[in-house]
């Protein structure tokens, strides 16, 4: 089960970690993402939420993101936490207009 909310910023992206924590979702099953992967990392560190590994994705696919275009790496990791193909591209399109990726997801 995931749930997938688009932000503006970090402000809005607080609130959204907080209703998800409200529906029973831990800090270790929602996920920040954004196309610029500094911005993602500050996020994720200041809301204090976990950032997608090699728990989530495996081996091999965290290997290959080292090799893949930034939005391929974003599509991978978003389907990674359950979402489909149509979803992943959506939501990377959403961040490629500087929109900010929360999910939840119980099955990552």
């Amino acid at each position: 089960m995931e749930s997938v909310k688009i932000v503006e910023n970090g402000v809005e992206a607080r609130k959204e970690i907080a209703q998800f924590r409200m529906q029973g979702f831990t800090r270790d099953e929602i996920y920040l993402l954004a196309h610029d992967q500094n911005r993602s990392e500050h996020l994720t560190d200041a809301l204090e939420i976990s950032a997608i590994g090699v728990g989530e994705q495996g081996v091999f696919e965290s290997i290959a993101n080292v090799f893949r275009s930034r939005g391929d790496e974003l599509r991978s990791k978003l389907e990674s936490l359950g979402l489909s193909v149509a979803a992943a591209e959506r939501c990377e399109e959403e961040m490629d207009h500087g929109k900010v990726i929360v999910v939840a997801s119980k099955s990552a």
